[in-house]
């Protein structure tokens, strides 16, 4: 697959998951929200709290898919492994460990004032597992890239 093919394709995906992360929390949570207030009326208090706290963690993952299209741009310029890229995954890696934190504080505090479900803990958990793969995952090919951008500049002066 050549370089111009790859940076299509991953601009495809970027689109695609800004769109499902938009379908996702702002026409699914919404409507799980209704239907748990619907059988738990006595969460119906936590239904707005729950779902600006829910909005506000999609912003760091629309900065992740720009961080996300700005790598896709790379190497499509054949620039694969540069210190842009690098930069790109460490703020992605950054982005991940603030929405992490953020959530998993934020499920502390609604636990601690009794405004969360006990369903809603379970997929808390899943939320804060995968957060913490974002995170070790986008580090390590940051540092990995950050390598071979070093070797790459290193054997561009080699003549």
């Amino acid at each position: 697959m050549s370089q111009a093919k790859l940076s299509r394709w991953l601009k495809a995906i970027m689109i695609g998951a800004g769109i499902g992360i938009t379908i996702v929390y702002f026409l699914m949570i919404p409507v799980v929200g209704k239907d748990i207030v619907t059988l738990n009326p006595e969460f119906a208090y936590c239904y707005w709290p729950w779902l600006i706290f829910l909005w506000i963690t999609s912003v760091p993952l629309y900065a992740a898919a720009v961080f996300g299209w700005k790598i896709a741009r790379e190497i499509g310029l054949d620039n694969s492994f540069s210190r842009e890229n690098a930069v790109s995954l460490k703020r992605i890696s950054q982005l991940a460990v603030a929405d992490t934190l953020y959530f998993f504080i934020g499920i502390v505090v609604f636990s601690l004032l009794n405004m969360i479900h006990s369903s809603i803990v379970i997929a808390a958990f899943f939320v804060l597992c995968v957060g913490i793969v974002i995170i070790i995952v986008s580090a390590g090919l940051s540092h990995l890239v950050y390598k071979a951008a070093k070797m790459r500049e290193e054997n561009e002066l080699t003549i």
